[in-house]
């Protein structure tokens, strides 16, 4: 048969493509990938790949399971471990070979081979932390972990304590590594990091602890170990000192980092080590700070460390950021006004694989945000950096400006930008001015690292690299789908393909880690609402058509260029990559999953190349200036030598490979004199300043805390604000050696320091005007209220929150009528005063009601209200964790509240008894109940409380006896944990009319205090005057004693009376009651041990005069005392009590005395020519300085006030800094030694049932503290019990050989009433009489409160209690019967006090402090009284309604107020508020 010529070319053509099918199979692959579903029960929680493999792990919370896949998704098994017990998932991020699964339960499971199979093991006695990640690991030795567990006593979940444990052998065995962590790391924590030469130390750990003795977050240190916490060490951060407050740790690379935090600031110190041996602290330039919960460590590189600070707070936050040099400590400003969310995440990413490209979102209208305190809404740009971070410029597309969506709105997982794939980098975004919504973008790709991009899809979209870039895959993110796209030609391109189960919404896209894989994995969910179905799948491109790549397909790209095309140097090399020709048509189809590795090629040396040396600094030139003294030569300069060779100031950065060109680091000549150190004059200087004026009507101190920026510079700012009498006020920021006038002009009514942050202060004008800092009077803002401020001289115009520094009430008066008479209104605002809410109307006052174990309810306020909005009626009181959008009203007739420590203590009228009070107790502000005094304790009619003391976890309360005016006194009550149960500690003990009460504790040392007592209390009542007696407690008022009187007085000379018979010649002191200046106390908690004081020798306190008075001093806690000066001296402690300063009282002088031996030997210093009568002598708040302030008026002055500036920075004795090691404190060449306190009557020297070691600077060492110094040192021994261990129980009383006794007529405590609460509780044991001090940590010994004390079965669960006890350990009879039964009713609120101090995280620093912090200074020193038929409220600093009003006398005349001394040092102080002008009514009238 004939056909045409071309039928035949075609049958030849098909034979031949036949032949060629079935010679090649490969050439019959598929045209797009294959995909794969698998339907799930439920949303999971986690999901990854191990690192260069296919293999996936997928852990269902909800079911607990955990499934794996062998090939990337297609196929699915459950793992055998115990069905629907696995809580959570982890991945080792160095050995991808192992996981862990964290069970429900107490077993736990690890994997060795990729999850195929799985070996239990369990944490012994522990279930996992809730507080941290439940895993730490090394780097080099996976089979190494460590563990963060939790111990608790109550039901799994009360009573916790924080335990990390560790395996060396990949969960063999696990034993225990420390106990009250707070999370512990490997300093081997990433491979980068290295433990010095050789990694000598590979097993180093660093932990986060509580304190020694304490759990306040203040408190918590680092602690080291090369042998798993056989042995520890504390490092020393700054310096030669340690360091306490750190709030966290992490490893970045190269570096491990420490943040720390001081009380009274929002301040953080940052500490860096690149060998977890040599800590710095890190330098920021002098207007950047670091602020808890706003700075995040980023992602950083191996020769330097990036840090993003916020500087607009949320909802619309920002930052700054900035870069390390090589060791960390110094860091240089990259980019302002980085965007950041509320939760810390800064749109900030590192092109990845590449080194030297950043893209980073900014913010436009910056100016806008942070003038309305982060409330205008933020417009964004993008901008890349190709040199890291030098400079930026504009991400552009086809000349149009480009916008990509970045970190701080993650939508899919893993990186947003970019992969090992090099150069190809995709995002989201739009083109324009600004960044536009999510749902606005479309899908852009970049070839050349995100020099230039192109549109790739319209929409938004999820993407995934794979195969090395070769593969792109995408899926529509804005709405459900059915397709996938993908692109072979990077982006240039793309094919749809259908999926198998119709359209979902896409979850997440990703694939392994590395890009490597021609696979991908995909979640989405179908449907919604309950009938939402969660389907994942597998799209596998291996079988497709293209062929694997050969050389030819290659290209050589060059990863920076400049804009003239020319490679980039960063670190001393240009960087270029092997990658596939965008138009290659083959796939790499790379089966070892290896990482593309960069081909670096040496650049020249050039100024980059180079970094500051120690001790200089850039100057605004780039160069290299010193920064302070050169260190010296090691004798070069000795003899005539003038010049030597020393550092230039450059450095090459270590790891920099750059060869010839600059040499910056070589040696140059300096100076001998470069390297002398400041010529010390030895001489004291005085300064005087005049200011016109009667009188001095406020100081106050901001003082900067060891947290704050370049503290160990500032320490010679000490910033000091004062207001005169005629409305002026002042600043000075050298302790008053030069003054300045602030705000001239304004007529400044008062002055209030924030309590809670020093660099913040308000200046209140008798307008609505209010002028404020935040920065220590470097600036001053100003913002209007809704009204004037309130007319009642006892309340404050402004309350504050104690952790949200912009947070304020104000409480102004309304509604004022011709005579004056006004209601009070309260507002609150959340952006210092921007922007002004109604909180509530007709009230007397509101506050922020923020302590430790009150849960999240961080907008809880407070607000006495008068009944029905009309004044004169019943004072309710209302709270609110929602600005008052509804409230409760928990008492109907109040009189005052206090807050403080765990409580909040409320007084109200008795309902059964108009004239008397009552007192209920709450410790989560919710839950209140009434308060029971001891049955012994008899008084008709309570008519005043003051509530003295409550940071040792009992209420110490003054309840008035004798009430009537000029012979009051009372009894002081101690609570029991929960602040309901009291027992009488000392009776008879004095009082004044206001409220103020003769009691105060040592500042620094526990359970020290000292109270005077009325002796003759009937006699006074009947017009007598009163005769006072001083006593002391040393186990925190559980036993009270006179004090032993010094066998001389200060000329050396015996007392009249035999100090032997302490019944008739004791030692007295003035209190309290008796003070000018509120601030006076005994003791220092800077200066442990010491106290001074003004008193008498004899059997009665007599009254204050030169004549009958002496000053005394003692050093051991009140022990022993000695008679220093005759007369009355006032005195203050500088540099932590190693400079002691008194001048005379009452009579006017030119003279004062310094002791630097602690008060052994006084010297005597003339600081003026004319005499002056001195009304106080102040230092900073914390006794760190070497300067103080004299205030007073000189002799022959009627129109002017002064201050003297007195400095003894100059002394030799205190020229050169004392030496701490804090491993051997109390070695032979050390500047301190251990000095432990103790109770007179036991001679071990046991207290507490511990011996506690302090250290104490050597009197006779001439050197300084300087920074403060952590005084408590370690427990050197737990004691045995002993009757000073315990005090008497509720309806007990001492009897006269200190037994505890039943009050006669009384009943013991019925302590069944815990099965009443609790009714699954088993039994209960039957009180002794006596009860634990809670300061007490005894053991064993004569444990008085379980000693023949009985157990007993609750009714109901007898059969229970016998079969639980069989064989039952006394222990564990003790820890059921006792422990729990009486601590079950608070022990939930004290475990979330102890405990929760916030989150640990592997990268991120400065979390979000712990909402239940328990080192606010109000939980420390709170009083308040309630005085009468109305209020006394005295509250210790932080009772809001106490800043200013201490009276008039102060400095003879003007008002009363108080300074930041007193709340920043946690002194005693009370806030006045007079009863008769609180509610205007006569005393003797009815309420």
């Amino acid at each position: 048969m004939w056909l045409p010529k071309y039928l035949n070319r075609l049958a030849f053509l098909q034979l031949l493509l036949l032949h060629l099918l079935w010679l090649n199979p490969a050439a019959a692959k598929k045209e797009k990938p294959d995909i794969s579903s698998h339907k799930l029960d439920n949303a999971p929680s986690n999901f990854f790949y191990f690192d260069d493999s296919n293999t996936i792990l997928l852990h269902d919370r909800e079911g607990g399971h955990v499934h794996r896949s062998e090939d990337a998704g297609k196929t699915w098994d459950k793992v055998d471990i115990e069905d629907g017990k696995a809580s959570d998932l982890w991945r080792h991020p160095h050995d991808n070979q192992k996981a862990y699964i964290m069970g429900k339960g107490s077993t736990h499971w690890h994997t060795n081979d990729q999850g195929k199979t799985w070996q239990d093991f369990e944490i012994p006695n522990a279930r996992p932390s809730l507080l941290q990640a439940p895993f730490a690991f090394h780097a080099k030795e996976s089979d190494k972990v460590l563990i963060h567990g939790a111990t608790c006593r109550i039901a799994g979940i009360v009573d916790c304590k924080e335990v990390t444990f560790y395996t060396d052998n990949g969960f063999e065995s696990v034993a225990k590594l420390r106990e009250n962590t707070r999370g512990c790391i490997f300093a081997h924590a990433t491979p980068e990091f290295r433990t010095g030469d050789n990694d000598k130390n590979d097993d180093r750990i660093i932990c986060v602890t509580t304190g020694r003795i304490s759990f306040d977050r203040r408190e918590h240190r680092l602690a080291v170990s090369n042998n798993f916490f056989k042995d520890e060490e504390e490092p020393n951060l700054d310096g030669e000192r340690t360091v306490q407050g750190i709030i966290n740790i992490a490893v970045v690379k190269g570096y491990i980092v420490a943040a720390a935090k001081a009380p009274n600031t929002d301040e953080l110190a940052m500490y860096v080590t690149n060998d977890a041996s040599t800590w710095h602290r890190a330098v920021f330039p002098s207007d950047s700070r670091l602020k808890e919960d706003a700075y995040t460590v980023l992602e950083s590189t191996s020769y330097s460390i990036e840090v993003d600070v916020m500087t607009v707070d949320p909802p619309n936050p920002m930052g700054v950021l900035f870069t390390s040099n090589s060791n960390g400590t110094y860091f240089t400003k990259n980019i302002e006004h980085t965007n950041r969310n509320a939760h810390g995440i800064v749109d900030f990413e590192k092109v990845q694989n590449i080194q030297g490209i950043v893209i980073v979102n900014t913010v436009d209208n910056w100016e806008d945000v942070e003038q309305s305190f982060g409330r205008e809404e933020k417009r964004l740009k993008s901008q890349i950096s190709f040199d890291d971070g030098r400079t930026f410029q504009d991400l552009t597309t086809d000349k149009n400006i480009l916008h990509l969506h970045s970190v701080s709105e993650m939508n899919n997982v893993g990186r947003v930008f970019s992969s090992f794939s090099p150069g190809l980098v995709m995002g989201v975004g739009n083109t324009g001015k600004n960044l536009k919504q999510y749902e606005e973008g479309d899908l852009y790709v970049s070839s050349d690292a995100g020099l230039t991009w192109a549109l790739a899809l319209e929409e938004a979209h999820k993407y995934e690299f794979g195969d090395r870039g070769s593969i792109l895959v995408a899926i529509n993110d804005e709405k459900p789908t059915d397709v996938i796209q993908y692109s072979i030609n990077y982006g240039k391109d793309w094919h749809k393909v259908d999926l198998p189960e119709g359209k979902i919404r896409a979850k997440a896209l990703t694939t392994t880690p590395d890009s490597t894989s021609m696979k991908f994995f995909l979640w989405g969910v179908k449907g919604g609402g309950s009938r939402a179905e969660h389907w994942v799948f597998s799209i596998d491109f291996e079988d497709m058509h293209e062929k694997k790549c050969t050389d030819k397909d290659f290209e050589e790209w060059v990863a920076r260029v400049d804009k003239d095309d020319k490679p980039i140097c960063i670190m001393g090399r240009t960087q270029s990559y092997k990658r596939r020709k965008p138009e290659a048509d083959c796939f790499i189809r790379e089966q070892k999953f290896e990482e593309i590795e960069p081909h670096p090629e040496k650049c020249k040396c050039t100024k980059e190349d180079f970094e500051c040396d120690y001790n200089f600094v850039r100057n605004a030139d780039g160069d290299c200036v010193r920064d302070g003294p050169l260190p010296d030569p090691e004798g070069l300069c000795k003899g005539n030598a003038k010049k030597y060779k020393a550092s230039s100031g450059f450095r090459k950065i270590p790891g920099n490979g750059c060869e010839g060109g600059a040499k910056l680091d070589e040696e140059i000549e300096r100076d001998c004199e470069d390297t002398l150190k400041p010529i010390i004059s030895g001489e004291i200087n005085s300064e005087r300043t005049a200011f016109p004026g009667q009188s001095f009507t406020g100081y106050f101190y901001l003082e900067r805390t060891e947290s704050s920026s370049s503290s160990d510079k500032a320490g010679k700012d000490e910033t000091v604000l004062m207001r005169t009498d005629e409305s002026k006020v002042y600043i000075t920021r050298d302790h008053g050696k030069t003054w300045d006038e602030i705000l001239k002009g304004k007529k400044i009514k008062d002055i209030y320091p924030h309590p809670h942050f020093n660099d913040v202060c308000y200046f209140i004008t008798t307008s609505k005007e209010v002028h404020y800092t935040i920065n220590r009077g470097d600036t001053f803002s100003s913002f209007k209220a809704e009204s004037e401020p309130t007319r009642d001289r006892n309340l404050q115009a402004l309350a504050f929150h104690a952790d949200y520094r912009d947070w304020l009430i104000w409480t102004g008066a309304v509604d004022c009528d011709d005579d004056g008479n006004c209601r009070n209104d309260a507002w609150y605002s959340t952006d210092r005063g921007s922007h002004w809410q109604d909180l509530r109307h007709v009230v007397r006052k509101c506050e922020f009601i923020k302590e430790a174990g009150r849960g999240e309810r961080k907008k809880l306020v407070y607000c006495e209200q008068f009944k029905d909005e009309k004044l004169g009626g019943p004072l309710e009181l209302q709270a609110s964790d929602n600005w008052f959008a509804d409230y409760t009203t928990p008492f109907k007739n109040i009189v005052d509240f206090a807050t403080m420590s765990e409580f909040i203590i409320v007084a109200t009228k008795d309902q059964t008894d108009g004239d008397s009070l009552k007192v209920d107790a709450s410790i989560d502000g919710q839950t209140f109940a009434d308060a029971l005094f001891p049955s012994n304790f008899k008084v008709p009619i309570q008519k005043a409380y003051t509530v003295l003391d409550s940071h040792t976890h009992a209420v110490f309360m003054h309840v008035t006896v004798g009430n009537q005016r000029d012979a009051e006194y009372g009894s002081i009550i101690k609570s029991n944990s929960n602040g309901t149960s009291y027992v009488l500690s000392l009776d008879k003990v004095n009082r004044n009319t206001p409220g103020y009460v003769d009691f105060e504790k040592m500042l620094g040392l526990e359970g020290v205090a000292l109270v005077n007592v009325v002796s003759n209390a009937e006699e006074a009542e009947k017009g007598s005057g009163k005769k006072l007696r001083t006593m002391i407690t040393h186990n925190d008022g559980a036993e009270w004693s006179l004090i032993k009187a010094p066998q001389n007085d200060p000329d050396g000379k015996s007392y009249d009376c035999d100090t032997d018979n302490i019944a008739a010649c004791s030692l007295h002191l003035h209190g309290y009651t008796e003070r000018r200046d509120p601030r006076d106390v005994y003791s220092s908690p800077s200066a442990v041990g010491l106290m001074m004081a003004v008193g008498n020798v004899g059997e009665y306190l007599t009254t204050k005069s030169e004549k009958t008075s002496d000053t005394f001093i003692t050093r051991d806690g009140g022990i022993e005392w000695q008679a220093v000066k005759k007369g009355n001296y006032m005195w203050e402690y500088g540099d932590q009590g190693s400079i002691i300063i008194i001048v005379r009282d009452t009579v006017a002088t030119n003279e004062i005395f310094y002791s630097l031996d602690e008060g052994r030997e006084w010297i005597p210093y003339q600081f003026s020519k004319k005499k002056v009568h001195v009304a106080i002598l102040s230092t900073v708040p914390s006794d760190n300085s070497l300067n103080f302030l004299l205030w007073g008026r000189e002799e022959d002055s009627d129109s002017e006030i002064v201050t003297f500036n007195l400095d003894f920075s100059q002394l030799k004795e205190r020229s050169e800094q004392c030496k701490l090691d804090e491993n051997e404190p109390d070695s032979d060449d050390s500047d301190y030694y251990l000095w432990s306190p103790q109770h007179p009557s036991q001679p071990n020297r046991c207290l507490f049932g511990h011996i506690a070691q302090y250290h104490r600077k050597k009197p006779d060492k001439n050197c300084f503290n300087g920074r403060s110094i952590q005084k408590f040192h370690r427990i050197a021994r737990t004691c045995e019990c002993t009757r000073s261990d315990f005090e008497c129980d509720y309806n007990y009383e001492p009897a006269k050989d200190g037994s505890c006794v039943l009050v006669g007529g009384q009943e013991p405590p019925d302590h069944s009433q815990v099965c009443k609460e609790d009714p699954e509780k088993m039994s209960y044991f039957l009180p002794t009489g006596y009860r634990r001090v809670p300061l007490s940590t005894c053991e064993g010994g004569n444990e008085l409160e379980t000693y023949e004390s009985k157990e007993v079965p609750c009714r109901g669960h007898e059969k229970d209690f016998e079969e639980a006890h069989r064989g039952l350990s006394g222990f564990w009879i003790f820890i059921l019967g006792v422990v729990l039964p009486v601590s079950i009713a608070s022990a939930v609120g004290y475990w979330v006090w102890q405990n929760w101090h916030g989150k640990f995280g592997s990268i991120r620093l400065g979390e979000s402090g712990s909402p239940f912090d328990a080192d606010r200074p109000w939980i420390k020193y709170p009083v308040a009284a309630v005085a009468g038929i109305v209020a006394v409220l005295a509250a210790v600093p932080l009772l809001l309604g106490s800043l200013w009003r201490w009276g008039s006398g102060m400095f003879g005349g003007g008002r009363r107020y108080t300074t930041r001394g007193s709340f920043a040092r946690g002194r005693g102080d009370y806030a006045v508020v007079d009863e008769d002008e609180l509610l205007g009514e006569d005393e003797d009238e009815e309420v």
